[in-house]
């Protein structure tokens, strides 16, 4: 395993992170797998090296953090791993159990606190930005939640440029604790982030977490031009479908193809080791069903490749709208 810091922290995270939306309950998506089943990848994550694990409370409504503690607790001392979480999306009927609110903000954590079995996390994360809230509101909320020790730092997710600078500059004003990471859509199909944000977060000294480093399987292979693929989420990811699917992306899981076929290594690898080449990339969150795909996602980090594999990669690219922030 590699280890790096995240951003311009002193913290140190492993270079892959673990996320823990496929942990949980299937009653929220079907190819959710259910606590029993998914201890083992906690405990395999922790074998490999990884310390970095991703969760939220929109998770299977909150079970995903509750199996994520308790696998932790188990497999694991709390001061030798890095658990994250999220808060914006609505977790209930009321009103306010919602969005970027101080209100909002001030129950989850101590919502999320209470599901992981944990006195703190060491990212607290808003999942999208809010349009509804003054960001200052919610920039001074998740500042008292670092100051009264249930966070230790910040974070962001999928927005854009505008908007985390926007953040950052009213962070600097007020004295608040500021952002110290981006979690946003980046892949080998999906490469909008290059323009702005990612030049951003370059400059600000964030580091780089994506999400969907695989495209929610994609770029595994595993999905047809006409119709679906074979695998259970393949064939109920709606989201998945709205994203890609496009003539061009199929062009650039070709490619892949050709330069895992290469290599002699699985196509995720490829997809993985691309990301990892870039040095702006502090850790990518893969999911994983199966432990092989876990397995094979810390062996990509052995994977070098060529500039010429490099090219053959991204030259097929082309232009998208902007997908994942919604």
């Amino acid at each position: 395993m590699e280890y790096v810091r995240l951003g311009k922290t002193g913290l140190t995270v492993s270079r892959i992170c673990l996320g823990t939306m496929t942990y949980g309950s299937p009653s929220w998506r079907d190819w959710v797998l259910e606590e029993k089943d998914s201890r083992q990848f906690y405990k395999r994550a922790i074998e490999l090296g990884i310390n970095f694990f991703d969760t939220a409370d929109i998770y299977s409504f909150g079970v995903s953090e509750e199996v994520t503690g308790r696998a932790l607790k188990d497999f694991a001392r709390r001061d030798e791993v890095v658990v994250a979480t999220k808060v914006f999306n609505r977790m209930g009927q009321d009103p306010n159990n919602a969005g970027l609110s101080r209100k909002h903000i001030m129950s989850s954590i101590d919502a999320s606190l209470r599901r992981l079995g944990m006195d703190h996390v060491d990212l607290y994360q808003i999942h999208r930005w809010d349009p509804d809230t003054p960001i200052g509101e919610t920039l001074e909320a998740l500042n008292d939640v670092v100051r009264s020790g249930k966070a230790r730092y910040i974070g962001a997710s999928s927005m854009f440029a505008w908007q985390l600078a926007k953040a950052l500059s009213e962070s600097a004003q007020n004295g608040w604790s500021r952002f110290v990471s981006m979690q946003n859509h980046y892949n080998l199909v999906y490469r909008e982030e290059e323009r702005e944000m990612i030049p951003l977060c370059e400059d600000q000294g964030l580091g780089i977490i994506p999400w969907s480093p695989l495209a929610r399987g994609f770029l595994a292979g595993n999905r047809a031009r006409e119709g679906v693929g074979a695998t259970t989420r393949s064939k109920s990811d709606e989201f998945a479908k709205n994203m890609y699917y496009q003539d061009e992306d199929f062009v650039v899981v070709d490619s892949v193809a050709r330069v895992a076929k290469e290599i002699d290594k699985a196509m995720p690898q490829v997809a993985l080791a691309w990301m990892l080449s870039k040095p702006y990339i502090t850790a990518p969150i893969i999911g994983a069903s199966k432990l092989p795909h876990l397995e094979q996602a810390v062996d990509a980090l052995s994977i070098k490749l060529s500039p010429e594999q490099i090219k053959t990669l991204e030259e097929p690219y082309r232009p998208h709208r902007v997908l994942g922030h919604g």
